[in-house]
């Protein structure tokens, strides 16, 4: 945990430094363009990879009943039968999180009275469902308000976006809850990690790292917006000059916090396709939510799978039906009799 920590300090220190002597240019123009093209390069790569990847067994999650008989009632969202049902549960798993709303946590109590030794209770654990999906809903606003910064005039959507975000009229400039929502989730989610001793040892260095990462990005983000304040004007001359490939870096007065913040955001671009973040593309790839629960009705057949020519009993028997005889092996048929 400590390691990923300091990983993330060193970038933001870097970044700093960096932008304290003058390469400006270098955290401000050519990073964000090497990290947009390894993130689009990985991303392809990925999906790529996934949809060559050959299917051997139809292995849909499920969370039902199946489809059987008539006077048994079918979950046909949670364990469907149709391409319909299966266009349901994906857009229930992608919007909702429908799999993590059903979780469970198991928990064992010693000494117990009634059996006289261990029990396992097993109860709802809706805390994860509900941070995790507070966090990505509050990380699509943030993603979709930064748009005010790429496009020129402002679309209407993007300015609703922002008056409902901020519709407490809290402070100068106002304070959007998505940004203390989005680091309230985080910190749960990390909390999560350090305090539950069963995740904890489970936890890796690339599982701590990314929410080290998006933290980082929303405090400096935060603070450019309400303590060390970025001229948003010159902010957004810099990224209009970025996205339409003339990059304007002279005669802008750009703070070390913004750089700061530019190359956590940088960093996580290179990082998201070579990180388990990029299950964002990935569940649409996934036999366990793309297929439908039919394997009583049709047979799944590997399309990967080269065709073979097989060898029946019938044509085996044609074959050494004379030898088979002589051996005084079964027949089916038996051969005929030489004139």
């Amino acid at each position: 945990m400590l390691e990923s920590l300091l990983v993330v300090l060193l970038i933001g220190a870097v970044a700093w430094i960096g932008s304290c002597i003058g390469l400006t240019a270098v955290f401000g123009i050519l990073l964000p363009y090497v990290a947009v093209l390894v993130f689009l390069v990985g991303i392809v790569r990925r999906m790529i990879y996934w949809a060559k990847s050959p299917v051997p067994f139809a292995i849909p999650t499920t969370g039902g009943q199946e489809r059987s008989l008539d006077f048994i009632k079918q979950e046909k969202f949670d364990c469907p039968s149709t391409k319909f049902g299966v266009v349901i549960r994906m857009i229930l798993e992608v919007c909702l999180f429908r799999s993590l709303f059903r979780n469970t946590q198991a928990c064992s109590f010693e000494n117990d009275q009634a059996t006289g030794g261990y029990r396992v209770v097993y109860y709802s654990s809706k805390w994860l469902w509900f941070f995790s999906l507070l966090f990505h809903y509050c990380f699509l606003i943030v993603f979709l308000r930064h748009f005010r910064f790429f496009i020129e005039p402002v679309p209407c959507c993007v300015s609703f976006i922002e008056a409902v975000d901020g519709f407490l009229q809290i402070g100068a400039p106002r304070f959007f809850l998505t940004g203390g929502l989005l680091l309230v989730a985080l910190v749960f989610l990390l909390c999560r990690r350090i305090f539950n001793e069963r995740i904890r040892y489970i936890s890796l260095a690339n599982d701590y790292f990314p929410l080290w990462l998006l933290i980082g990005i929303v405090v400096s983000g935060l603070c450019l917006r309400y303590f060390d304040k970025a001229e948003i004007a010159q902010v957004k001359i810099f990224i209009m000059g970025l996205t339409h490939f003339s990059p304007v870096i002279q005669g802008l007065d750009l703070n070390g916090m913004f750089i700061v913040h530019l190359t956590l955001v940088s960093t996580l671009l290179i990082y998201f396709p070579y990180s388990k973040l990029v299950h964002m593309p990935g569940v649409f790839f996934s036999p366990t939510r793309n297929l439908p629960t039919n394997t009583r009705e049709v047979r799944h057949i590997n399309p990967w799978n080269p065709p073979k020519q097989f060898f029946t009993y019938p044509e085996y028997e044609d074959t050494y039906r004379d030898a088979m005889a002589q051996a005084g092996l079964p027949l089916e048929k038996q051969p005929d009799k030489k004139s």
